[in-house]
């Protein structure tokens, strides 16, 4: 399936609650900040001391309620992917979002791709000057059930020296780097790709892990995400020979004018209970 998630889906009744949602505000003075809450869920921001090179571990924990997702990167038919902003003039800035590998869900011809469980997004910051460290940053996010609203908390963290021992902050943050889709590996990613004259196919030539602890059996499941706010999903043809998959994933229209060369998409491979993300390079 092709998704572009710009496309509106639901009917955003967050509107409404719009002031609510938007005027959370948490602040702290040490590594974990206090929940900011809504309808929906919650969500906070963790990180850790700079170390010598002003590198800054961090994440934003979001725990949706019962019922309720939020999203990916490229979230689907509609929805709002996670946003973090700094301040301007803060002194940190923010140099990558990383996404643990999410789940589809269907609703008749809708998709998501999004998270129903808590989950926790590292964030890779950096601090300029020395000490003491603030982190003053927006966290926008999408949080859905039969209404999606829009969920936006500002937070404030000042930062402790970074000799201080933060066993809790550091647990959280190492289980969130273990939900990350893993790079590319001799036994798991792509081999060969290749877009159709007409655009309107990817062929896909995969090195599968395999039927072992974690391997799947089926076709995997194939998300390329091209152009920002376009996601494509659906196979055709899938053939698995062993640990080899060819298929060509189906690509809807593409923004108008739009150049291939020298672009770069991105690919999610999830077969089993293990995942692979990598860059697909057009020339």
């Amino acid at each position: 399936m092709m998704i572009i998630s710009s496309v509106p889906r639901r009917l955003f009744m967050a509107v409404i609650s719009m002031g609510a949602a938007l005027a959370a505000h948490c602040s702290a003075h040490a590594e974990m900040s206090a929940w900011a809450e809504n309808e929906g869920g919650r969500m906070r921001l963790v990180a850790l001391a700079p170390d010598a090179a002003g590198k800054i571990r961090a994440a934003l924990q979001i725990e949706p309620k019962p019922g309720w997702i939020t999203y990916w990167k490229e979230p689907g038919n509609s929805g709002i992917p996670p946003q973090f902003t700094i301040a301007a003039g803060s002194g940190v800035t923010l140099d990558a979002m990383a996404y643990p590998v999410p789940k589809h869900f269907f609703n008749g011809a809708v998709e998501d791709i999004a998270y129903d469980a808590p989950v926790t997004l590292p964030l890779s910051l950096h601090a300029a000057g020395k000490a003491p460290v603030e982190i003053d940053g927006v966290a926008f996010i999408g949080i859905c059930k039969d209404i999606c609203i829009p969920f936006q908390a500002n937070f404030q963290l000042k930062l402790g020296p970074a000799i201080q021992s933060h066993p809790q902050e550091e647990a959280i943050l190492a289980a969130a780097d273990a939900t990350l889709p893993q790079p590319p590996s001799a036994d798991f990613g792509v081999t060969a790709h290749a877009m159709s004259p007409d655009r309107k196919t990817l062929a896909l030539t995969l090195v599968l892990p395999g039927e072992g602890p974690g391997g799947g059996k089926g076709a995997p499941d194939i998300i390329v995400t091209g152009p920002s706010g376009y996601a494509f999903t659906k196979q055709i043809g899938g053939k698995r020979d062993g640990a080899t998959f060819k298929t060509d994933v189906a690509i809807g229209k593409l923004p108008k004018d739009y150049d291939l060369s020298g672009k770069r998409w991105g690919v999610l491979v999830i077969d089993g209970g293990k995942a692979m993300e990598t860059t697909l390079a057009f020339e």
